[in-house]
């Protein structure tokens, strides 16, 4: 049996409060079904479709849980590349909080890239983390999950 709903997966221990709360308000307005998962507790707003889903400790627990549940046409929220990958392949879609869509085309790049980072970063290399979310990044990533929403109503 196909599901006709869609739901939006948070990949949720490392996902900024501003978004949590940007996803909050857009299920809240659209009644589309949103689940946080983590390994820690989480306080979501009472909502009917809102839900935390706490997973025990341990590496990747939450993410072999999102890519157990998640299906086809279902929105994963993270910014966990190989994560992404693995829902890519399950037809899902996903972005990350700076408003950043994977895709099928440039996944394989991602990863590689990712790969070569953490090789580095292992051999010594001092890199760069991740700036800190900006004012434009919380509105593009409030543009894309629109932009999906909208797709969603069809």
């Amino acid at each position: 049996m196909q599901r006709t709903d869609m739901t939006i997966w948070v990949d949720a221990d490392a996902c900024p409060k501003v978004i949590r709360e940007t996803l909050c308000r857009a299920a809240q307005r659209t009644g589309v079904e949103l689940v946080f998962v983590a390994n820690q507790l989480l306080t979501v707003p009472k909502a009917p479709n809102i839900r935390a889903l706490q997973v025990p400790k341990g590496f990747d627990v939450a993410d072999n849980e999102i890519v157990r549940r998640i299906a086809a046409n279902d929105l994963l929220i993270t910014g966990d590349i190989p994560l992404a990958s693995e829902a890519l392949g399950k037809g899902a879609q996903a972005l990350n909080w700076r408003g950043d869509v994977y895709s099928p085309d440039t996944i394989a790049a991602q990863l590689t890239m990712r790969d070569f980072m953490d090789t580095l970063r292992a051999s010594g290399v001092q890199t760069e983390g991740p700036p800190p979310l900006s004012q434009a990044d919380r509105q593009a990533f409030a543009r894309q999950l629109d932009i999906w929403l909208a797709k969603r109503r069809g």
